[in-house]
């Protein structure tokens, strides 16, 4: 038997600065999985600090870990004022030529 000791994968650890922030989340996007943007919105809320999303937000922690959790969809409001608070700004683009 081994003595390997593992630890569950948290996607927060390997979130360093900004720039890879930006790139985990627009990889996300691609993917158009609202409980994957919920869980990423809730990996990078841990990099950066709950209380303070929180705070700026208006709605609670636990509120926040909820809906941040990945496990359910979260609503629209929430997800729009968790976008904004992070200083995030979405764009559309089409995938199709016009």
């Amino acid at each position: 038997m081994s003595n390997i000791k593992t630890r569950p994968f948290d996607m927060a650890n390997y979130l360093l600065n900004e720039a890879d922030i930006t790139e985990y989340l627009s990889q996300v996007l691609e993917d158009g999985d609202p409980t994957e943007l919920a869980a990423a919105l809730g990996d990078i809320a841990k990099v950066r600090g709950m209380a303070q999303l929180a705070k700026d937000t208006g709605l609670s922690r636990e509120s926040l870990y909820k809906s941040l959790s990945g496990e359910r969809v979260p609503s629209t409001d929430t997800l729009f004022k968790v976008i904004r608070a992070m200083g995030f700004k979405l764009t559309v683009q089409s995938v199709t030529p016009v």
